[in-house]
């Protein structure tokens, strides 16, 4: 994530890989403050077996493209409100990749951070039938207790 303010929406992204039992680790770095830093972070995230990136940031929001420009392992951009425009900057940044350097883009925000994490646990799931089992399963609970809330209703 591009700053520690960006803890309390990317925390969501976590605890959904956490609940999946996905190894994921949080770094604040930023594509303009600390680029060398950045590249430095993918490539020893890479040689300890990093799959997919998930890169939240605001404003600008060009993380989750510097991450892609170092890497051809997944990438997820997270867009968050982190100014007067309520997202939509860091959307429109974190969506317009050149062509050739593909950065998945998910909601802005809370359900943008949920969204990357579910993501990320599926694109791991095509090679690891028991996650995918384990997703699924999510999935299916997940209705189970919307239908219980319209039988409450």
């Amino acid at each position: 994530m591009g700053s520690d303010s960006d803890l309390p929406i990317m925390q969501e992204a976590k605890t959904i890989l956490d609940n999946l039992n996905i190894s994921n680790e949080i770094r604040i770095y930023s594509a303009h403050r600390t680029p060398v830093e950045v590249k430095d972070y993918i490539t020893q995230a890479e040689k300890n077996g990093c799959q997919v990136f998930i890169a939240g940031a605001g404003l600008a929001a060009h993380l989750a493209g510097a991450v892609a420009a170092h890497s051809v392992r997944p990438v997820i951009g997270v867009p968050l409100d982190a100014g007067s425009l309520g997202g939509l900057d860091a959307l429109l940044s974190t969506v317009q990749m050149p062509a050739g350097i593909p950065v998945a883009t998910v909601a802005i925000g809370k359900a943008g951070a949920k969204n990357a994490g579910w993501l990320a646990a599926q694109i791991l799931s095509l090679s690891n039938p028991e996650l995918s089992e384990k997703i699924k399963q999510a999935r299916k609970e997940n209705g189970e207790k919307l239908l219980q809330k319209n039988q409450q209703l």
